[in-house]
């Protein structure tokens, strides 16, 4: 398996070396060479296949032998051992639960998946191996647990102060060991800068090994393209067409659908909704992509002004079919914003509704996917629910006016005491940070 550079084409890593850096020296965004489509076989008996059976033969298929089959086979046995059941709302929509990891967030699919692949390739390194990684909710709970007490390997998250939920903050501040929590004066998007600031620095990189566990990381696309089938599989065969429609901030999870959908997974349409931050769907309406800065709402970790995927989608598009980039990007993927007004709302709609407690992000998915079937009303649609409704614990119960059961493994973080080191929003702040660390 052969990667590139979304800035330049032409200059090749090997999947060690994209896995291991995380971003090239360009700042683009490594993508696989060649796409490979899954067997017509396979595909067709899904619902004979376990999820790690699917996981296995997604990811031996896209890494083409680069890792050995009893090392992939105990990479995938150690991270994907948890279910992604598929819950039915109506004939219409269904829910994919992507919660039921130790963070109760989808990110722990990836984040697990990432942590034991870049244990495969650090073997035998003497230089430790810095884990940088932004998060804007979810990321830095899945990556502490992904990564907690993995050899060689220190973890070091930076978050938003002030713009996670508790028992969020407690996830990824509570651990120790390994693993390091920076409260940064700022947004996600800053944040987010910070690192990228970091990888691109050849003065740290003479000091520090430097990777990222942010979806910019193509470890963690990989494994995220898994429960699109596995979902696939769980539905009924009506004979419908099938569309996902993904909560989106950074755009990684969508970006994962469709890998999925070009290795033959028959997805006809993806639906991206998202919070008033809504860059994406602006440029899908328009054509005109316009970052600007967050703003926070409640589904917090969709808080993002620039998302990093979108160089990444722009890049499957680009070389498909015959018109435009956005012409194909439109045809491909609907867009729609919502408010935390909507948001609330439609909490309350589908728990009178359906009786279902769905999170602030899957009820922006599930607005997204209500208003594409009004005018698309023969397909069946699949809404990801990216995080246990008790991870926003106060505003559920507000929004409810009932109790949220908090699972156990959650719950015990609450009286845990936080860990953060307080960061200005100023790289060379983390920079020198990052160097004290070394001593």
């Amino acid at each position: 398996m052969k990667l590139y550079s979304t800035k330049n084409k032409g200059k090749l890593a090997s999947l060690k070396e994209a896995v291991l850096k995380g971003l090239p020296e360009d700042n683009g965004l490594y993508m696989p060479v060649e796409i490979p489509r899954l067997p017509s076989g396979f595909l067709a008996n899904l619902k004979q296949h376990s999820f790690q059976d699917i996981a296995f033969t997604v990811s031996s298929t896209l890494l083409q032998g680069v890792i050995p089959e009893a090392g992939l086979q105990q990479i995938v046995s150690e991270s994907i051992n948890f279910p992604a059941p598929v819950v039915r709302l109506d004939d219409d929509k269904y829910v994919l639960e992507l919660f039921h990891g130790p963070s109760l967030a989808f990110k722990d699919f990836g984040a697990r998946f990432m942590a034991r692949l870049m244990s495969y390739f650090n073997q035998g390194e003497a230089q430790e191996l810095y884990i940088l990684v932004a998060t804007s909710g979810d990321t830095g709970g899945a990556v502490a647990s992904g990564f907690y007490q993995a050899p060689g390997i220190r973890v070091v998250i930076l978050y938003p102060s002030g713009k996670v939920s508790m028992l969020q903050e407690k996830q990824l501040t509570t651990l120790g060991h390994n693993v390091t929590a920076l409260e940064v004066d700022g947004t996600f998007d800053d944040c987010q800068d910070m690192v990228k600031q970091a990888f691109l620095d050849p003065e740290l990189a003479r000091y520090i090994r430097l990777s990222s566990a942010n979806s910019i990381n193509i470890a963690r696309l990989i494994p995220q393209a898994f429960y699109y089938f596995e979902a696939y599989k769980q539905l009924p065969d009506d004979g419908r067409e099938t569309v996902f429609c993904v909560p989106s901030g950074n755009f990684g999870n969508l970006t994962a659908g469709l890998l999925a959908q070009q290795m033959g997974l028959p997805v006809s349409h993806f639906i991206a909704g998202t919070n008033i931050n809504d860059v994406v769907p602006a440029y899908l309406s328009s054509g005109l992509y316009s970052p600007r800065p967050s703003i926070r709402t409640l589904s917090n970790a969709m808080d993002v002004g620039n998302p990093s995927n979108f160089a990444r989608m722009l890049d499957l598009f680009a070389g498909s079919g015959e018109g435009s980039t956005w012409n194909n990007m439109h045809e491909a993927i609907s867009g729609f914003a919502f408010t935390d007004t909507q948001t609330r709302a439609a909490v309350v709609e589908v728990y009178d509704k359906y009786g279902y407690v769905i999170d602030p992000h899957g009820a922006v998915g599930y607005l997204a996917l209500k208003t594409y079937q009004q005018s698309n009303s023969n397909t069946r649609g699949v809404i990801l629910e990216t995080a246990h409704p008790s991870k926003f614990l106060d505003d559920m119960e507000d929004i409810l006016g009932c109790a949220i059961e908090i699972p156990q493994r959650l719950a015990v973080l609450a009286e845990r005491e936080k860990e953060a080191v307080l960061m200005p929003n100023d790289y060379p702040a983390l920079k020198r940070w990052l160097l004290d660390s070394l001593h």
